[in-house]
């Protein structure tokens, strides 16, 4: 439509997607390493691939691994049985000891922590090629790990229980033991 007297004329412009992509990350809190991968879906077997591939070149002679994951349907020991063969499987179920935060909680997983700063310091644009974008989440990934980036993790157990308290009735107590 063309401008009204006096007034600037005006562009619709319309957000063309052109594809999304999806990055797995995994922190290590005791030595401020992480690792990621950008692939084109967020499924069980992308799920599965990534777990394989970050004990056998990351922590290949790692006994038992603690994991701390959010509940998303894909971060389970069924995915690696369905995607993986039967050998591989078994040895990431008894190497890997899942930990999933609770429900409406994955702010508590310090992946999460680590997706914002990868946001805010990576990902503050429209990156136009999964390859440029894989190109750059792995700069980023390196830039931290040199400086072996910590996570600042300030939240307490109790700081815990009292923001979750509305979401469950009565939070079992940790001894100082466990």
């Amino acid at each position: 439509m063309p401008p009204k007297p006096n007034a600037t004329q005006k562009e619709h412009q319309e957000y063309v997607r052109k594809g999304v992509c999806n990055v797995l990350l995994a922190y290590n809190l005791d030595t401020g390493q992480r690792h990621l991968q950008v692939t084109t879906t967020k499924t069980k077997a992308d799920y599965a691939h990534f777990m394989d591939w970050l004990v056998q070149a990351h922590y290949p002679d790692a006994a038992k691994i603690k994991l701390v994951q959010d509940n998303y349907s894909t971060h389970s020991y069924g995915a690696f049985y369905e995607h993986l063969p039967l050998d591989t499987a078994r040895d990431l179920r008894h190497r890997l000891e899942f930990h999933y935060t609770p429900k409406h909680a994955s702010w508590l997983n310090m992946a999460e922590i680590e997706f914002s700063a990868l946001s805010h310091q990576c990902l503050d644009r429209r990156i136009g090629t999964q390859e440029r974008l894989e190109e750059e989440a792995l700069i980023w990934q390196a830039n931290r790990n040199a400086a072996a980036t910590k996570v600042n993790w300030s939240f307490t157990t109790e700081k815990a229980r009292n923001t979750l308290k509305n979401r469950h009735e009565e939070l079992p107590k940790i001894s100082p033991q466990n």
